[in-house]
């Protein structure tokens, strides 16, 4: 019970010391507003904003979980073909590897041309930024049953789907979570991003028209509230990867007791 409330406490902790340092900072140098506000002027922005905050989140919130839906889906689907077939991983994989070269803000333009300043580019660009976690960590996920697992599932019968959906999905399920709990932090970096390049809506549009008014106040509002929503999509995740390897997550919190 004491290491989970300290995971609570002692971010918590450190972020409220944070946060009055900088309080600390601004009204010490008399910075202006417009520069950097101060945390009391960015909670005051937020709670006059709300609802719009809220309107504007809502927005960017569908384009972060239909990016990393499209991007599991495909990262998880596209790590399975290059684990069984070894011409495709050595033909495909340096290219997924590549692809995580090019800057997202030189792909997104060309989505905007492409498809408009509807849904689909934020979305597109959000799941092109999230679906590589997933194909690393779900592949070397199916690599993690022995020699031994396989050879005795085998003798026993099994067919290669059944070795698939009984050995090797469940082994690479910790790792499948992990590059998930990555991919949600990368999601909303890419809808951020798509729609600070084109869109007339969602809280990278309203960062981007604040800060051309220079209402840095609302504009760390906004960041403030993306962060919020990130970490509700991360917080959801946890509890899934609980629910699912609950056994897994059993033996973690006996190491944390022992310690």
């Amino acid at each position: 019970m004491t290491s989970r409330w300290m995971r609570i406490v002692a971010p918590l902790m450190l972020l409220l010391l944070l946060l009055g340092a900088w309080e600390l900072f601004v009204r010490w140098f008399d910075v202006q507003p417009f520069i950097l506000p101060a945390p009391s002027q960015v909670l005051v922005a937020f709670v006059a904003n709300f609802t719009m905050l809220v309107r504007h989140g809502a927005v960017t919130f569908s384009e972060i979980t239909l990016g990393l839906l499209l991007g599991g889906v495909g990262g998880i689907l596209l790590a399975v073909v290059v684990f069984y077939s070894p011409i495709l991983d050595k033909a495909l994989y340096p290219l997924i590897i590549g692809s995580q070269m090019i800057p997202v803000f030189a792909i997104a333009p060309i989505l905007i041309v492409w498809m408009g300043y509807g849904l689909w580019p934020k979305v597109t660009v959000a799941a092109l930024i999230s679906f590589f976690p997933l194909v690393v960590n779900v592949s070397d996920g199916l690599r993690e049953p022995t020699e031994g697992a396989v050879d005795l599932f085998r003798s026993l019968g099994a067919t290669r789907a059944q070795i698939f959906w009984k050995l090797r999905l469940p082994a690479s399920l910790p790792t499948l979570f992990s590059g998930l709990k990555v991919s949600a932090t990368l999601a909303v970096v890419g809808a951020t991003i798509g729609e600070w390049v084109g869109s007339h809506e969602g809280l990278g549009y309203l960062m981007l028209q604040s800060n051309a008014r220079m209402r840095m106040s609302l504009v760390f509002a906004a960041i403030l509230m993306l962060a919020v929503l990130g970490l509700l999509l991360f917080g959801a995740l946890r509890i899934i990867e609980r629910r699912v390897l609950h056994w897994r997550a059993r033996k973690v919190e006996s190491r944390e007791v022992s310690r």
